[in-house]
């Protein structure tokens, strides 16, 4: 079905809702493997009811409470076969995390900004917007640590075996990590950190005082406006009056003048 209907494209892989991987994944895995053109095939578990999205997220975190967990709402696993050091036992196919990014075709991107052009929230600052989004990134970096100190206190107790790839990865993990007892060191993220805050703290105040001078044009044009809308009232009730006195006028000059004309007829 899939030479008829699509020549061109190959397969690379398949999709699971999940939310985690199952035994049967490593059946399915293996025979989508005839349809793959000499690899493995590539299972990409999507959680489509997962609180991995910035707008839940940002939700969650402004009614007091934090999310599972920040980041992409998919992982990506590859079938390899792992063999014991000890020899006991023989190989058997186990699923790996592969490293996943999102991108997007010349004409999808396209797309989605002339979508979002329209749904862009105009009142939204780009300060607000950073903020919000590296308070996001904290939590995802709370949440892989949390991971890491799960599997190590696993590790310890004896419920899972060690492996050496994750202790290598963890101590290269460690080797990056600054070493803050230096004095210069702290004294230089000290003073970058004082720099930042300092900008932040003057583009909120700059923020408040545009805020407020357009609060205050605004008071003033409406009371502006509300004064040119009494003098136009009063102007027309001016003229009204005027209108009534001279009608007033007009109506007793006209009582006046008959009694005369009477006279003369007579």
């Amino acid at each position: 079905m899939t030479e008829c209907d699509a020549a061109r494209e190959k397969v690379v892989g398949w999709y699971s809702t999940g939310p985690k991987l199952k035994e049967a994944d490593l059946d399915i895995n293996s025979l989508l493997s005839k349809f793959t053109e000499n690899s493995e095939p590539v299972l990409v578990i999507c959680e489509v009811q997962s609180t991995h999205t910035a707008h839940h997220a940002y939700k969650l975190l402004a009614w007091g409470s934090t999310p599972k967990e920040i980041g992409l709402p998919f992982t990506a696993y590859h079938a390899i076969d792992e063999v014991r050091d000890d020899g006991t036992e023989k190989a058997q196919k186990v699923f790996i995390s592969v490293p996943t990014e999102v991108g997007q075709t010349e004409a999808e991107e396209i797309g989605v900004e002339h979508l979002l052009r329209d749904v862009k929230d105009a009142t939204i600052s780009t300060l607000s917007t950073d903020v919000s989004a590296k308070l996001q990134a904290l939590n995802g970096l709370k949440s892989r640590l949390q991971e890491m100190q799960e599997y190590m206190g696993h590790v310890l107790s004896g419920k899972l075996p060690v492996n050496h790839d994750i202790m290598t990865y963890l101590q290269d993990i460690f080797n990056l990590l600054p070493n803050m007892n230096v004095e210069a060191l702290s004294k230089a993220l000290a003073v970058k950190s004082n720099d930042m805050m300092l900008v932040i703290y003057v583009a909120s105040l700059i923020r408040s005082i545009l805020a407020l001078h357009k609060l205050i044009d605004n008071k003033e044009q409406r009371m502006w406006a509300e004064k040119e809308a009494a003098k136009a009232q009063d102007a027309k009730k001016d003229a009204k009056k005027e209108a009534e006195e001279k009608n007033a006028k007009d109506a007793k000059k006209d009582t006046e003048a008959k009694p005369d004309t009477m006279d003369t007829d007579a």
